[in-house]
C-alpha cells in the first residue's frame, strides 16, 4: 500500500522544524477566505476587482481562434454537456461550470495580456475569474457574491505564490501550481463553504497542483493548458469538499506538502502576514505590452530612450537588458522563437518590435516577429544580471537598459515602475480601449457589444445576478472594428 515513508531514521531539517513548530496558516487562511464578505473590503479594493474584471475579459475573448485554446474547447465539447448556464465566452455557446471554466481559463492566458501580481509572480485573473463567472451563471449568485468570491482568490493565491519564493518559479509556473488553490478558494466561496470545507477543497487542490516551464523550450502549448487545469482542478476540488470529499490539512505546510515539494526557500509568514488589512489584489499590474511581463521593464526603458534620444532601430549597434535572475531563467530558453506565442518571451523579438514598429502589440507579434528587421534588432539583444534590479524583484520590477549606437554613443534607460504597475496604472478609459482591442483581435465581440460589457461590469457590485456577456447571437466584428486594433 501507498504511505508515507517514515522519517525517523532522517535527520530533521531547519525547514521541517518551521514547518513544524508554525501556526496551522492553512486553518487561517480557510477561515478568512470563507467568511470574507463585499462589504468587508475597501471601496478601491472593490473597484480594482471590477477593472481586473473587466481586463480578464477583454483576454479571455482574445484568445478565440488560437490554435491550442481552440483545442481545449473541442475537447469540451466533445466531453462536456452542450447545455448548461456558463458562457464558454470565445463560442458563446453554454456549458456546465467545470467546462466553461476550462476553456475560459485557457482562452485568457494565450495573448499574454492578463494580470499579473509582482511579488508572488502569479497571473491570478486567469484562474480566478473563469471560475468565478461560470459558477456564478451556473447558482445565479450575485455581483456581490462574484466579486467577494474572485477577491478570496486573489488575496490566498497571492500568497501561496509568495509564500512558495523564487526557487519555486525557477521550475514551476506559479499561475499553475498557486493558481489551483486560488480557483479553489474562489469556487469555495461561491458555493459558501464553511471553513472545514474550505480547507478540505485547499487539500485537494493543492496535491492536483502542477505546471512547468520546460514547454518553452520548445514552443508547447503547456501554458494554456496550465491554466485550464488549475481552474477545473480547483473547481473540482470545491464541489468534492462540499460533497464531504477530505483533503490534506496542511497542504502548503507539511512535512510533505507544497513547500517541501516544491520550494527551498519558502516563507510561512507569508501565508497569514497583514490577511484582511493589506489587500495583494490592490497590487496586481495589468499588462500593457502583448508579452511575458519579465520583458516589459526593459521595453519601456528601450522606448523611452530611443524617443528621448530620436533614435531609430537602424542607428542602434547593442542594447544590454539588465535584468532579474527570474528573467534569464524564463526568457533565456527563448532565443529563437518559432511561434508567435514563444515570441512573446523573447527579450530581443519585444526589444526589436518597440524599436521597430513603436510598439509590441498583438498586430504587431502576429505580423512581424519573423521580420528581417526585427530579426536583426533580435540578435543585438543581451540579457544581463543586474544586482540592484535583481535585489529588488519580485516587490518591484525595474528596468534597466544600456543601448549603443553606430556612432559610438552611449545611452542609459531606467524606468522603476513599468506601465500598468499600480503606480503607472490603467485608467478606466483605458483598461476599455485595452479590452476593446482585445475583443476586436480575437473576433469575438463588436465595439457595441464591448460597451454593453462595461455598463455591465462598472454595475456588477449592485448586480441581484450575474448576466450573460455575449448572447448566443454573435456577429463577428466589421472591418473598420478591426482597423482600431491596428
Amino acid at each position: 500500500t501507498d504511505r508515507p515513508t517514515s522519517r525517523s531514521s532522517a535527520p530533521t531539517t531547519s525547514s521541517d522544524r518551521h514547518a513544524m513548530s508554525h501556526p496551522f496558516s492553512e486553518q487561517t487562511l480557510a477561515e478568512f477566505a470563507a467568511a470574507l464578505q463585499l462589504n468587508q473590503v475597501p471601496e478601491s479594493v472593490q473597484r480594482r476587482a471590477e477593472d481586473l474584471f473587466l481586463d480578464w475579459i477583454g483576454s479571455a475573448l482574445a484568445g478565440r481562434g488560437s490554435r491550442p485554446v481552440e483545442s481545449i474547447a473541442r475537447f469540451a465539447a466533445v466531453m462536456g454537456p452542450a447545455t448548461g448556464k456558463s458562457e464558454i465566452l470565445i463560442s458563446r455557446t453554454r456549458s456546465t461550470p467545470y467546462f466553461a471554466a476550462l476553456v475560459n481559463a485557457a482562452a485568457s492566458h494565450v495573448a499574454e495580456q492578463d494580470d499579473v501580481h509582482n511579488g508572488s509572480v502569479f497571473h491570478p485573473a486567469t484562474v480566478v475569474f473563469p471560475v468565478a463567472l461560470a459558477i456564478a451563471q451556473d447558482l445565479g449568485s450575485s455581483g456581490a457574491e462574484l466579486l467577494a468570491a474572485a477577491i478570496a482568490g486573489y488575496e490566498v493565491g497571492i500568497r501561496i505564490g509568495e509564500f512558495l519564493g523564487r526557487s519555486h518559479y525557477k521550475i514551476f509556473h506559479t499561475t499553475g501550481t498557486a493558481g489551483t488553490l486560488a480557483a479553489a478558494v474562489t469556487a469555495s466561496r461561491l458555493l459558501q463553504l464553511t471553513p472545514d470545507q474550505m480547507l478540505n477543497a485547499l487539500g485537494s487542490a493543492g496535491t492536483q497542483a502542477a505546471g512547468l516551464w520546460e514547454f518553452l523550450r520548445d514552443a508547447a502549448d503547456s501554458k494554456q493548458l496550465h491554466t485550464a487545469h488549475a481552474a477545473a482542478s480547483g473547481l473540482t476540488a470545491a464541489y468534492l469538499a462540499r460533497d464531504g470529499f477530505t483533503g490534506a490539512k496542511r497542504i502548503l505546510t507539511g512535512l510533505q506538502g507544497l513547500a517541501a515539494g516544491m520550494s527551498n526557500n519558502y516563507d510561512a509568514d507569508r501565508l497569514t502576514k497583514g490577511l484582511g488589512t493589506r489587500w495583494a489584489l490592490a497590487e496586481t499590474s495589468f499588462k500593457f505590452h502583448a508579452s511575458c511581463r519579465h520583458t516589459h521593464p526593459a521595453a519601456d526603458a528601450v522606448q523611452k530612450v530611443l524617443q528621448e534620444n530620436h533614435l531609430t532601430a537602424a542607428d542602434v549597434r547593442a542594447v544590454t537588458a539588465r535584468v532579474h535572475q527570474g528573467a534569464i531563467d524564463v526568457l533565456g530558453p527563448a532565443t529563437h522563437p518559432k511561434t508567435v506565442h514563444q515570441s512573446k518571451f523573447s527579450m530581443g523579438t519585444v526589444l526589436g518590435l518597440i524599436a521597430v514598429y513603436g510598439r509590441a502589440g498583438l498586430a504587431e507579434f502576429d505580423a512581424c516577429y519573423q521580420d528581417p528587421a526585427v530579426i536583426q534588432f533580435r540578435e543585438k539583444v543581451t540579457m544581463d544580471l543586474d544586482l540592484e534590479v535583481d535585489s529588488a524583484y519580485p516587490a518591484r520590477w525595474i528596468g534597466k537598459v544600456v543601448v549603443k549606437t553606430n556612432e559610438g554613443r552611449q545611452f542609459e534607460g531606467r524606468v522603476d515602475e513599468p506601465k500598468g504597475d499600480p503606480g503607472n496604472t490603467l485608467s478606466r478609459s483605458e483598461l476599455e480601449q485595452k479590452a476593446t482591442r482585445l475583443a476586436l483581435y480575437g473576433q469575438a465581440a463588436t465595439v457595441a457589444e464591448m460597451q454593453s460589457i462595461f455598463g455591465l461590469v462598472w454595475s456588477l457590485r449592485s448586480a441581484p445576478s450575474v448576466p450573460v456577456l455575449l448572447d448566443d447571437a454573435g456577429v463577428a466584428p466589421r472591418s473598420a472594428d478591426l482597423d482600431e486594433i491596428r
